[in-house]
């Protein structure tokens, strides 16, 4: 992923405690990262593996105890929920649910239209012809009004459309663009507002943490959209970094452009990786990365929730995608934590 550095201005300085190398063992007498962003008028998540949730004790009681937000890290996709067409499954979805109703948790959704993860049925039947473009957008239509019906009154936030630009700010040229035309973003945040008035709908995607080509064409389409009465109410930025790339500039600003349409904004799948092995000086640098992300998050009124794709090295998607990479999470493989963990949770204490 390409990302811009962090002019010198905006470096964010650690504490001299975030400058030790190895990672804290917890403590049961700190307060966890949700009670300290519940002062902070904040909600901090996690995205959830459903495997890990079930047989992972440490990962269970982890993720309920520093957590106020979950998202579902597959289970809510379109391949998961409806696996074979018209028949729908949302078994393990509905588990993450009911984990965070026990917990006094939120949910986020993700991610009702993306064009990854698709079923195999809908993929294929484009490909061959056998859909066309009339019931291609009826299929669209029965799916985000099923899903959002579905969970509807228990999801607080929906990735609605995730990932629809390139880095240039042109349009994505996916099955939906290709097949639909640009009318099909407006169309899946009206049909999921029809399905659950009360959820905030977000867009969301990658590299847009700072003001450049890509967030700004998101910028210049949540403008048109809600001058045209379109319901998109919330900017997602996903925040995967990388510590050999820099830091993004002028985070701060792009929030508050966003704001100022009117949209909330939140962060939504954040991890900072670094070529491995990890080093004093690397966790060091990925601790500034968390909190310069979280920072501007607590400086914008508009940003509600900052979520961690993932809290321990041990269930990461990163080194299965970037080969060499790795460590990308604020806990170690042994749920220690990390001055990053830290770093945040330095963040949450100091509010707003």
């Amino acid at each position: 992923m390409k990302h811009f550095r962090m002019p010198a201005a905006a470096a964010v300085l650690l504490s001299a405690t975030l400058l030790v190398t190895a990672a804290q063992p917890a403590s049961a007498h700190e307060p966890p990262l949700r009670a300290l962003a519940d002062r902070a008028d904040l909600r901090i998540g996690t995205a959830v593996d459903m495997t890990a949730l079930a047989d992972d004790t440490a990962y269970r009681r982890t993720t309920a105890r520093e957590f106020s937000s979950l998202t579902a890290e597959n289970v809510m996709k379109w391949e998961s929920v409806e696996p074979q067409r018209g028949t729908y499954d949302w078994s393990k979805a509905d588990e993450l649910v009911r984990f965070a109703r026990a917990h006094g948790q939120a949910v986020r959704g993700h991610t009702l239209l993306w064009h990854n993860q698709l079923p195999a049925w809908l993929t294929t039947g484009v490909a061959d012809g056998s859909i066309d473009a009339a019931e291609l957008r009826g299929i669209l239509h029965r799916h985000i009004t099923a899903e959002v019906g579905h969970f509807k009154g228990r999801i607080y936030q929906w990735d609605v459309v995730n990932e629809v630009f390139n880095d240039d700010g042109s349009l994505r040229d996916s099955l939906w663009l290709q097949k639909l035309g640009p009318s099909y973003i407006a169309d899946a945040f009206r049909w999921a507002h029809a399905a659950d008035p009360k959820a905030k709908l977000f867009l969301n995607d990658y590299n847009v943490e700072g003001v450049n080509a890509k967030s700004t064409a998101y910028y210049e389409l949540a403008k048109k959209l809600r001058a045209e009465k379109v319901p998109v109410q919330g900017f997602g930025i996903q925040g995967h970094l990388g510590i050999q790339y820099g830091f993004p500039g002028d985070v701060s600003e792009n929030l508050a452009r966003f704001a100022d349409l009117g949209m909330q904004t939140a962060f939504t799948e954040v991890d900072v990786r670094m070529i491995l092995p990890a080093d004093a000086e690397k966790l060091a640098k990925q601790a500034t990365y968390f909190r310069g992300l979280l920072d501007a998050c607590l400086g914008t009124r508009s940003c509600k929730s900052f979520t961690v794709w993932g809290f321990t090295d041990k269930y990461s998607w990163v080194p299965g995608v970037f080969t060499g990479q790795g460590a990308a999470t604020p806990l170690d493989e042994a749920y220690a934590k990390k001055p990053a963990y830290t770093a945040l949770a330095e963040a949450l204490s100091e509010g707003r």
